[in-house]
């Protein structure tokens, strides 16, 4: 199989790596628009027999793909996949599924129309510490869960367009947790509610810290706290999450599993085995996907309803409000 893969800079180089290590997927082509990030690349990466073009059109016309891996910046996804989906190509997308809800959803009815796939890179999902977490809720048998607690501190550095956003972890961070909580409880929300800030010390130009209560169906509640602009003691990129259930707790701390049932000590849960995770995990699913015609966990008719929840939220931000869901 081969792909065009659009944006190689930044984390461009993760996908350049899948790619490469992938028994299954080649390059067909690559497009960059900025040539010294592209020559560094292509040198780093030894592609140098790979054609590199500065748009996805130009591409097509010179190479046959079977599909494409849009690695653009979030305000340039709608238009690179719609060209894919128009040319009958299949995407895989980093996320978010695009910067605006109208967006996305002219990416969601796109494929729906011509019935092409286009699949967003969920890569939480698919870590091991985070299926460790979904199998022990799903096989502990600790009763119903009635809330849960999710907290998230880091303070990255990125620099480009993540620190120009209006709500950059909300948008371009939480996104996975959110996204996480709906293949968690394998529920929907049904309201929101949240509080944004940047704090006086932020190098962000949007607001870095949030609090969020989202409720789901069920009656299940969970309580998010978040902040990209912690100066010490960071947690781990798939946060801290605390389930209370009827009979004990599930919890996952700085990457370990733990239940704990009423009356009793605290047990680690054995890692679950996962020969990929990741992007590698994503990249073998979209390969399966277009040769053999599965359905990924990520497609955009899916994700269009965990990038509901971003908008959603910042829409309660804005208004003061609480939110009735559109996932």
């Amino acid at each position: 199989m081969k792909v065009i893969q659009v944006g190689i800079g930044g984390m461009g180089g993760t996908w350049l790596r899948a790619v490469l290590a992938s028994p299954h997927v080649t390059f067909a082509a690559l497009v960059e628009v900025n040539d010294a990030i592209a020559a560094q690349q292509v040198e780093k990466f030894g592609l140098q027999g790979v054609p590199v073009f500065k748009s996805l059109d130009e591409a097509l016309k010179q190479v046959e793909a079977d599909g494409v891996i849009n690695v653009t910046p979030p305000q340039f996804h709608k238009e690179i996949s719609l060209i894919a989906l128009e040319a009958g190509l299949p995407v895989l997308s980093e996320k978010p599924l695009a910067d605006t809800l109208e967006s996305a959803l002219a990416i969601v009815e796109k494929s729906t129309s011509t019935g092409v796939l286009h699949m967003v890179a969920q890569n939480y999902r698919y870590r091991r510490a985070t299926q460790t977490l979904k199998r022990a809720l799903a096989t502990e048998d600790l009763g119903p869960i009635g809330s849960a607690t999710v907290e998230f501190f880091r303070g990255p550095h990125f620099g480009g367009f993540r620190e120009e956003m209006a709500y950059p972890l909300i948008i371009d961070m939480s996104i996975h947790h959110f996204d996480l909580m709906r293949f968690f409880l394998e529920k929907n929300p049904v309201a929101v509610y949240g509080k944004s800030w940047n704090p006086p010390w932020s190098w962000f130009k949007g607001d870095a810290s949030a609090a969020v209560t989202l409720e789901f169906a069920d009656n299940v509640v969970i309580s998010y706290t978040g902040s990209w602009c912690s100066q010490a003691r960071e947690i781990s990129w798939n946060a801290n999450w605390r389930f209370e259930c009827a009979r004990g707790v599930v919890v996952m701390e700085d990457d370990q599993v733990y239940i704990q049932r009423t009356g009793q000590e605290p047990i680690q849960v054995e890692p679950v085995a996962m020969p990929l995770e990741g992007q590698d995990y994503l990249l073998q699913e979209f390969y399966q996907a277009v040769t053999q015609g599965t359905t990924p966990a990520t497609t955009c008719q899916d994700n269009i309803k965990s990038l509901s929840i971003v908008f959603d939220v910042v829409r309660s931000f804005e208004t003061g409000q609480v939110v009735q869901s559109s996932a």
